[in-house]
C-alpha cells in the first residue's frame, strides 16, 4: 500500500515543496523515515503514532517506510506531521486518495490530535501557489496569516478527526478566513519633539525621501536616538507586494501577531551593541534570519556604533551593497532578503564630549575610531554631525512653529512619486540606482559638474562616493521639485557627504548646523532652511 502527500518546509524564507510517500507492507512493526530528515522531522513519528491512537486510528503491526523527497535536501521543522498522518492514513484505507489531488498540507501534531501552528506559514501558502495546487490544509492559528496569499484556498483545522472527516466528505469546511488584519499602524513619534538640531533633521527627511543610509556624530544627549526613531513616521507605507516580503521574513522568525499577522508599517530594528555576527546577519542550524533581515525594506538602527564589534559590522558591507545575505553551509546555501536603509549614531571620542573639551588621549580617540572601517563608511551616504542644544531652543514652548512629521512625511511622500514615475516602479528609490545609471539619471549642469569636480578633489571622494553623492543630489532635487543638478544641490550634498571629515578637525557651535571653515572652504555649501 502507497500513498503521496504533497507538503512544504521553510528553507530560508522560501517555501519548499516536499513528496511525502508512505509504504506500508508486511515484515517486522518498524517506523522509517528516510529523506534526510533532521531531528524535529524524526521525532515527528512519535507524535503520529500517539495523535492516530488519539483519534481511535491506531497503526497496525506493518512495516513503515516514510520518504521525503528530494531526499538529498536536510529536511527540518514539525510542519510534516500532518502530510505523513495523512499520507498513513491514505495507504490504509481511512482516508480516499481522490480526497488527496490538488491538496497541500503542513502542520504540527500534538500527542491529543491537535494541529498545532507552524512558522513561515505564508512561505509555505506561496509555494503552495507556485506549485498549482489550490487547496492548502494549515494549523488554524495560521488560516488567517496563510489566507493573506491570493489563490490559495486556505482550510485551517484544528484536529486531525477534523481533516480526515474534511477528506470523507462527513464535515462541511469552515467559511474562508478572513482577509489578513493589518497590523494598525504605530502612532509614531513627532520630529517637532526634537528641538533644535536643523541639519539633522534636514538629513533625515533628504534619507528618508531618497532611502539613504545616515550617521550621526555628536556628544551624548544631542538627539541622535531621537531623531533615527523618527525615521519610521517619515516613510511611506509598505506596498502591497513588499508588505508580503516583510511578513513572510517575520512569519520564518516566528515574530508575527497572531491577531494582525500582515505587516504595513516598515519595520525599525535596533539591536544591542553586543550582538553577535550571526544575530546580526542570520545563522543557525537550520539558518535563520538575523537583525538585517529583519528589517528588510526598514531601518536598521545601530546605536553607539563604534561600541559594535568590528568583524560584526564588517559583515554588513556585503549586504548593504547587493540588498541579501547568503549563508554558506556543507550541505547548503540559504539566501535571506537584506534591503534596509541603515541609521546610525556614535559620539566623536570615547568620553563623547569631543572638541576642546574632551579628555581622551590620541591614542584612545585613534582606537576608538579605528572600530569603523573606511570600506564601511565610504558605504553610507550621509555623515552629519549633532551639536549640543541650546537652552533657548529646549526652554522653547511646546506650540513653537517647526518642521513636524506630517510636513515632512508629505514631501518625502512627493519625492518618492517622482521616484517611482522616473524609474516605472514603486518602491523604487534613488539610493539603489544602478551604477551604470547614475550619469544617466542624475544629470549635472555646468556649475553643478564644476563644484562636483573640486569637491572630489578636495575631500578625495572615491568612486562609491561620487556615485553616492550624486544619489544624494538627486534626492534633494527630486525633494526641492527641481530637474537638473546645479550647484545648490551638489554643494549640499558633499556638505551631507563630508561632514565627519569636519569633526576630526574640530567640533560646530552649539546646534548651528554649519561646518569648520575647513570643509566649507570657497565652496557655496549653504543649504536651504528646514523649514523649506
Amino acid at each position: 500500500m502507497l500513498s503521496v502527500v504533497h507538503s512544504y518546509w521553510v528553507h530560508g524564507v522560501e517555501g519548499r515543496p516536499v513528496r511525502v510517500e508512505v509504504k506500508v507492507q508486511t515484515g517486522l512493526p518498524i517506523f522509517t523515515v528516510v529523506g534526510l530528515p533532521a531531528g524535529a522531522v524524526r521525532e515527528g513519528k512519535e507524535r503520529v503514532f500517539a495523535a492516530l491512537a488519539q483519534s481511535g486510528m491506531p497503526l497496525p503491526p506493518r512495516r513503515i517506510t516514510v520518504n521525503l523527497a528530494p531526499a538529498d535536501l536536510t529536511k527540518s521543522g514539525s510542519g510534516f506531521d500532518l502530510p505523513v498522518a495523512v499520507a498513513l492514513l491514505a495507504a490504509l484505507g481511512h482516508v480516499p486518495a481522490p480526497a488527496l489531488e490538488g491538496c497541500g498540507f503542513v502542520g504540527e501534531l500534538g500527542l491529543d490530535a491537535s494541529v498545532r501552528p507552524i512558522r513561515g506559514a505564508i512561505a509555505l501558502a506561496m509555494s503552495c501557489r507556485a506549485q498549482g495546487r489550490r487547496r492548502l490544509f494549515v494549523p488554524s492559528g495560521n488560516a488567517r496569516e496563510a489566507a493573506a496569499v491570493p489563490g490559495v484556498n486556505v482550510v485551517g483545522v484544528s484536529s486531525l478527526e477534523e481533516v480526515v472527516g474534511l477528506l470523507r466528505g462527513e464535515l462541511e469546511p469552515r467559511p474562508p478566513p478572513p482577509p489578513a488584519a493589518a497590523n494598525v499602524s504605530k502612532r509614531h513619534p513627532d520630529l517637532r519633539d526634537v528641538r533644535g538640531q536643523p541639519l539633522a533633521k534636514r538629513a533625515l527627511v533628504i534619507a528618508a525621501a531618497g532611502g539613504h543610509s545616515l550617521l550621526m556624530s555628536g556628544p551624548p544627549g544631542g538627539g541622535k536616538t531621537m531623531l533615527a526613531r523618527r525615521l519610521p513616521g517619515l516613510l511611506p507605507p509598505l506596498a502591497e507586494a513588499e508588505s508580503l516580503e516583510v511578513t513572510r521574513v517575520h512569519s520564518v522568525a516566528g515574530l508575527l501577531d497572531g491577531d494582525h499577522p500582515v505587516k504595513t508599517d516598515r519595520p525599525f530594528r535596533a539591536p544591542h551593541h553586543t550582538i553577535s555576527a550571526g544575530g546580526l546577519i542570520g545563522g543557525g542550524n537550520p539558518p535563520r534570519p538575523g537583525e538585517i533581515s529583519l528589517a528588510h525594506l526598514g531601518v536598521l538602527f545601530l546605536d553607539e556604533l563604534p561600541e559594535f564589534r568590528r568583524d560584526v559590522l564588517e559583515t554588513l558591507r556585503q549586504p548593504m551593497e547587493s540588498g541579501r545575505v547568503r549563508i554558506a553551509r556543507v550541505r547548503h546555501t540559504v539566501t535571506f532578503p537584506a534591503r534596509f536603509q541603515i541609521v546610525a549614531a556614535m559620539n566623536p571620542c570615547p568620553c563623547g564630549r569631543g572638541g576642546d573639551d574632551c579628555i581622551c588621549a590620541d591614542r584612545d580617540i585613534a582606537r576608538y575610531r579605528y572600530r569603523l572601517s573606511g570600506p564601511l563608511l565610504d558605504r553610507i551616504d550621509l555623515h552629519v554631525q549633532v551639536g549640543p542644544v541650546s537652552w533657548n531652543e529646549l526652554a522653547a514652548p511646546p506650540g513653537t512653529p517647526g518642521l513636524n512629521s506630517a510636513a515632512a512625511r508629505e514631501r518625502v511622500l512627493d519625492a518618492r512619486s517622482r521616484q517611482a514615475a522616473r524609474f516605472k516602479a514603486d518602491g523604487a528609490v534613488n539610493a539603489l540606482v544602478p551604477a551604470r545609471d547614475v550619469m544617466k539619471v542624475c544629470r549635472l549642469t555646468e556649475a553643478g559638474d564644476r563644484l562636483l569636480e573640486r569637491g572630489v578633489g578636495r575631500f578625495r571622494l572615491s568612486a562609491r562616493s561620487v556615485h553616492r553623492t550624486l544619489r544624494v543630489a538627486r534626492t534633494i532635487a527630486d525633494h526641492e521639485g527641481r530637474e537638473g543638478l546645479g550647484e545648490r544641490e551638489i554643494a549640499e550634498a558633499l556638505r551631507l557627504r563630508a561632514g565627519l571629515q569636519g569633526s576630526r578637525a574640530s567640533s560646530p557651535p552649539a546646534n548651528s548646523g554649519a561646518f569648520p571653515a575647513r570643509l566649507t572652504g570657497s565652496f557655496p555649501l549653504s543649504a536651504p532652511s528646514p523649514s523649506d
